[in-house]
């Protein structure tokens, strides 16, 4: 349980990076997030999904 929490810290934290270091690149990620048709979001959150557990699972198998 605590690999989860230390895992959503390391989200946040590079989430927070990157507002605060790019705020316009953010905006405009999140304008074209807006305007991406579902059927896209779903395939990437699919794909986005099975590249991070392959990647935990490599880290550690």
């Amino acid at each position: 349980m605590s690999d989860l929490f230390a895992a959503l810290g390391l989200v946040l934290a590079i989430e927070g990076l990157l507002f605060a270091g790019f705020p316009g690149a953010a905006r405009r990620a999140g304008e074209n997030l807006v305007s991406t048709p579902e059927p896209t979001l779903r395939v990437i959150g699919v794909v986005s999904a099975v590249i991070g557990v392959a990647i935990v699972w490599m880290v550690r198998g």
